[in-house]
């Protein structure tokens, strides 16, 4: 390259020529950078205060090399401008205000001259091979890709993938799993960024959809669409499960997915060395889908709770350990399929934590309503489990309650009312002691309780409140742990998270809390004054 400059017509053209054909980047990019090298060394010959340009015809190889000058009345820039007078004479009839062409004598370039515009070649060639990579690789992410490792680089694998490198970071690689250089290997693309230093294409063993991708390439019936993985959940290495569902019901989703004789399953099971698959039909019925997915351990009884987003799974005794799994894998591996946190327990744990209950709520009733033992147990036998439930449920059903009558209904929900009177009154002078405004008692959904939370928080003002972002405000907190057992603020949930606040809830109460930006800002504007 350090002759290109100084080659002949046919040289220039072939040199364009290779390194387009061997970097896949086209010609006219390689023009482009000769021509920009150029006129880099003409501008250190001439002068770098001239305004060169280069230009290299494609087809013939002619390089032509001129100065751009403008025609003006008082020359101020005399490398780019000229008077009349100069103008006339490069080019007649040319007036002030005309940019006019000075053509520059072929130069004959030195060893570094050369050098530096070999430099400006490369690197030129190198942006646009960066950013063909990208171009051909931002799409493909889910993809499942074949490379060549390269080199091990503190435990993160660089994959060649023929026309660009991939990584798999250590935490996206199949633990235990012995990788060399030379070795071919699998990955699903996550992920395809643009970085200075060029295209990073982060690959994985490790994702859950690198093994639903590895299913449909050996289960034609995923692939055709027949079958779907409606979830998936791994323990890389060592266990996953994945939900499958057919839309086809001649079909098998699970015995399709084995194959004959598990040949298909081995497949899989091959490419993620050894790790055991469990294939479990996939169902709408929450319930039904967790006791599927705690196979191969048998369910008694499950119990939604819908607020909390937990799942409370009663066992036999017998089955208590299988359905939990070494180490939890098997409940963990369940939480994740499900999306739902899962707490397992045997009928003793559960009978005990109902008889639990069952007294908790009766001696709530007992001390908020003013009413016997019996009673309270009768409200709690029927159902009820809230102040709110009692307070706010039709009078008629209250009073159908078998050994009720009206009179009797009525006085249990006037007593309720007033239980959650105090209450309110309660938390209200608990929330004024911890110094949260009255101005955020006006916001909409939010009760005495939650301003109560809110100031144990440390959010007592409007402002406080405004700056939230609803997720910080009302989010759940995060069912299941993180892998490797770390966990990040986000994952704790909102302030509120525990009040079953839905997302509009939240939206209504921050902007709320904004109003009186826009309500400030917009008085400013009618004074200016301010």
């Amino acid at each position: 390259m350090a002759n290109a400059i100084s080659a002949n017509r046919a040289e220039l053209l072939a040199i364009a020529n290779s390194v387009a054909s061997e970097k896949l980047i086209d010609k006219a990019i390689v023009i482009e950078a000769i021509e920009e090298a150029i006129q880099r060394a003409a501008r250190a010959r001439f002068g770098q205060e001239n305004d060169i340009r280069a230009k290299l015809d494609p087809m013939t190889g002619d390089l032509r090399l001129w100065r751009v000058v403008e025609v003006v009345e008082v020359v101020e820039d005399y490398f780019k401008q000229v008077d009349p007078q100069r103008g006339e004479e490069l080019q007649p009839g040319a007036k002030v205000g005309d940019f006019i062409v000075d053509p520059l004598p072929a130069i004959d370039l030195g060893r570094i001259d050369a050098q530096s515009a070999k430099q400006v070649i490369f690197q030129r060639v190198r942006e646009a091979d960066r950013e063909r990579q990208y171009e051909e690789y931002k799409d493909r992410a889910g993809e499942v890709i074949t490379g060549v490792v390269k080199s091990v680089e503190f435990g993160h694998v660089i994959v060649n993938l023929g026309r660009a490198e991939g990584v798999i970071r250590r935490d996206q690689q199949i633990p235990r799993e012995m990788v060399r250089m030379g070795d071919r290997i699998r990955a699903v693309i996550l992920k395809v960024s643009r970085e200075t230093r060029g295209p990073q294409i982060m690959l994985s063993r490790a994702h859950p959809d690198f093994m639903k991708k590895l299913f449909a390439q050996e289960v034609p019936e995923i692939y055709d669409g027949i079958i779907e993985i409606k979830a998936a959940a791994r323990d890389p290495g060592s266990r996953a499960k994945i939900g499958v569902i057919s839309y086809d019901s001649s079909i098998d989703p699970v015995g399709a997915c084995v194959g004959m004789k598990g040949s298909r399953v081995q497949a899989v099971v091959q490419e993620l060395q050894g790790e055991k698959i469990d294939i479990i039909p996939w169902s709408e019925d929450t319930a039904t889908f967790v006791v599927n997915a705690l196979q191969p351990a048998t369910v008694s009884r499950v119990v939604l709770d819908e607020d909390e987003g937990r799942i409370e799974v009663v066992v036999p005794d017998d089955q208590l350990s299988l359905a939990i799994g070494r180490r939890g894998q098997n409940v963990r591996l369940a939480s994740q399929l499900t999306g739902r946190a899962i707490d397992i327990m045997t009928e003793a744990d559960s009978s005990e934590k109902r008889q639990r209950e069952f007294l908790e709520r009766s001696q709530m009733f007992q001390d908020e309503l003013d009413v016997d033992e019996t009673l309270a147990q009768l409200l709690v036998a029927e159902g009820f489990t809230e102040m709110e439930e009692v307070a706010y449920i039709a009078p008629e059903e209250l009073a159908g309650i078998e050994g009720f009558d009206e009179e009797l209904a009525e006085e249990l929900q006037n007593r309720a009312t007033e239980a959650l009177d105090r209450r309110e009154s309660a938390a209200r002078e608990l929330r004024r002691s911890l110094g949260v405004e009255d101005a955020l008692a006006e916001m909409p959904h939010l009760t005495e309780a939650m301003l109560v939370t809110l100031g144990k928080a440390g959010i007592k003002t409007l402002d406080d409140l405004a700056d939230l972002a609803t997720d910080e405000l009302i989010a759940k907190k995060r069912s299941e742990p993180r892998r490797g057992g770390r966990e990040r603020p986000e994952d704790k949930g909102g302030v509120l998270a525990t009040y079953g606040l839905s997302e509009e809830q939240g939206n209504e109460i921050i902007m709320a809390a904004r109003a009186h930006w826009f309500e400030d800002g917009e008085a400013a504007d009618a004074d200016p004054a301010q």
